[in-house]
């Protein structure tokens, strides 16, 4: 099967603790057609998620942020 590899920047606007984030991290990772998911040390407030577009998108992997009760939003979109 064929992957379309994308990835997408969601910005996180309030302040997480490091255990907050890893959970946020492994919850993305879990939903299907997501590959991974990860915020830097250096930029806490901003996480990475590559995906595959055919399986999931960006509003949807938005909306999975939100339903943790994290304000967020997409960035460049």
């Amino acid at each position: 099967m064929m992957t379309y590899r994308a990835n997408v920047v969601i910005h996180l606007d309030e302040y997480l603790e490091p255990w907050q984030i890893q959970e946020l991290e492994r919850k993305l990772s879990g939903e299907s057609g997501v590959i991974s998911a990860c915020v830097s040390d250096r930029a806490t407030h901003l996480m990475v998620v590559d995906f595959d577009s055919r399986a999931i998108s960006s509003n949807q992997l938005l909306a999975r942020v939100q339903r943790e009760g994290v304000h967020a939003e997409l960035v460049g979109l």
